[in-house]
């Protein structure tokens, strides 16, 4: 598989992994407020696992943009460089905080809600980010996932 074929997979994928890391962590924010634990749990270990999901993901494409955050340096942060170095940021805050987690109580602590807000903030810089890129996501499409026979097929 070629980079630029790896690098457009992983953005794709993060697209659906994105949203249910987020839609999880907001019913589990919502279950918090009740007082069923066992919902609660369930919805605490299906937000975990869409969420390392979503890390490993967001870190793997991180690594395969690095040299975009390398030439901030010369370039500067301007524009909607300004929104991937604040989601980068946040996206970093909500990891630790996602992973202190695990060493905590979580449920109505003071910790977890914090990872909520951020989580809320990240989710919003994501929307943002996502949507600036989605002509980029929907043109590499047939390229990418459908391949060659497509390609030539559609010729």
């Amino acid at each position: 598989m070629s980079r630029n074929r790896f690098i457009y997979l992983t953005d794709l994928m993060l697209v659906p992994i994105f949203i249910l890391s987020f839609y999880t962590g907001v019913e589990l924010h919502i279950a918090g407020q009740g007082d069923n634990h066992e919902i609660w749990h369930n919805w605490a270990v299906f937000h975990v696992n869409a969420s390392l999901l979503f890390m490993i993901l967001g870190i793997v494409h991180v690594k395969s943009h690095w040299g975009w955050y390398k030439g901030l340096k010369t370039i500067g942060c301007k524009g909607k460089r300004k929104v991937v170095l604040s989601l980068s940021v946040v996206f970093l805050l909500v990891i630790i905080t996602g992973l202190s987690l695990f060493g905590i109580e979580g449920a109505n602590s003071p910790m977890g809600l914090l990872h909520y807000q951020i989580g809320i903030l990240t989710g919003v810089l994501s929307v943002c980010h996502i949507a600036k890129r989605k002509q980029f996501l929907f043109k590499g499409f047939a390229a990418n996932v459908l391949g060659r026979k497509y390609r030539r097929a559609k010729a």
